[in-house]
């Protein structure tokens, strides 16, 4: 098959996947913004979103949607939660019929609670979906720091097909049929990862974050393996892997915001200083939401989600945690 990779999305996850996959495949990075799309093709460089990196020279750009995915055979969607079905309605318009959609986004859609290979299914439903998740930090990856994600679709045969296109020499890719576990794994960990630096930002130490992160592993297992995720998942690369990254990172966007809200500075301070978007925010609500739904306790992720809605203080979430009924570790039949 001639392949064309199409990545629609220039922030800098997507730009640093583009690049990946440009030095195994002709791809074409989008990107709303025209003079984004310039520096790229022009300049080997996107500085808004990805400064002090040299893009490689195979890799290409346009603001024009159609002709980035017109003739691809991957698609790779970048976007964040919030665009990602008004981006996704027009891709479906013009992807040919049955090209493979891979989702690189790590958060639910409000309202509906979907999944973005839910929402990919409703809209392409001709095309095959996955996703793209683990330990993966935009600048790291980009930087050439050997780390490891993982793909997430059903079909076996075209997970390994996506891995050719996106492994390199530093940047080891795994397959993984689970998708339901991925992507709630991916969705979730940036709301505890807000958890763990409320944490951080009140002054605490390792104990208190190693417990979180451990606690919101669980949660995490819980949510999961409700709706119809692998428990295993959760230990792998887009469980416990990215979560230890997100939450412990100075280069987590979800770890920066929950320090800010730690502190005492309020969320509409933080979030209009930054250009990038922090998924656990939008997600933390919806994640509860469609927890609550499934009848399945998710007690960190739903102090940060009243956390953002200005329903507790970061001081009071923590009360709040350590004020619960105690329990085993791990229940019988509901652990």
């Amino acid at each position: 098959m001639s392949e064309k990779v199409a990545v629609v999305g220039a922030g800098s996850w997507g730009t640093t996947v583009a690049a990946q996959a440009a030095r195994n495949a002709p791809t074409v990075l989008w990107a709303r913004d025209p003079a984004v799309a310039d520096s790229v093709r022009g300049e080997r460089t996107n500085p808004a979103y990805l400064p002090g990196v040299t893009l490689p020279d195979q890799l290409g750009a346009t603001s024009d949607l159609g002709e980035a995915v017109g003739s691809a055979t991957l698609v790779v969607m970048a976007v964040p939660s919030h665009g990602f079905r008004s981006v996704a309605s027009v891709v479906a318009s013009l992807v040919p019929a049955g090209t493979p959609v891979l989702s690189l986004t790590k958060g639910l859609e409000r309202g509906t609670h979907l999944r973005m290979t839910e929402l990919l299914a409703a809209l392409v439903p001709e095309s095959p979906c996955g996703v793209l998740t683990g330990p993966n930090l935009a600048g790291e990856v980009a930087a050439g720091q050997p780390t490891a994600g993982v793909v997430a679709m059903e079909d076996e045969g075209l997970a390994r097909w996506v891995q050719g296109i996106l492994m390199s020499r530093t940047f080891r890719v795994y397959t993984n049929g689970d998708v339901v576990g991925c992507e709630i794994a991916g969705a979730l960990k940036n709301v505890l990862a807000v958890a763990a630096g409320v944490s951080d930002g009140l002054g605490f130490g390792d104990n208190t974050r190693a417990a979180l992160i451990t606690r919101g592993l669980a949660e995490m297992g819980r949510l999961g393996a409700r709706l119809g995720g692998d428990r295993m998942t959760m230990a792998g690369l887009a469980g416990v892997g990215d979560l230890v990254a997100t939450c412990t990172s100075p280069k987590s966007r979800n770890h920066s915001v929950g320090i800010a809200l730690g502190q005492g500075r309020t969320l509409d301070e933080v979030l209009g200083e930054m250009k990038m978007v922090a998924e656990g925010v939008k997600t933390a609500r919806p994640m509860v939401e469609l927890a609550t739904a499934h009848g399945v306790e998710v007690p960190i992720a739903s102090q940060v989600a009243a956390l953002i809605d200005g329903k507790t203080s970061a001081s009071g979430a923590i009360s709040t945690l350590l004020a619960r009924p105690a329990t085993a570790e791990f229940p019988k039949g509901n652990p």
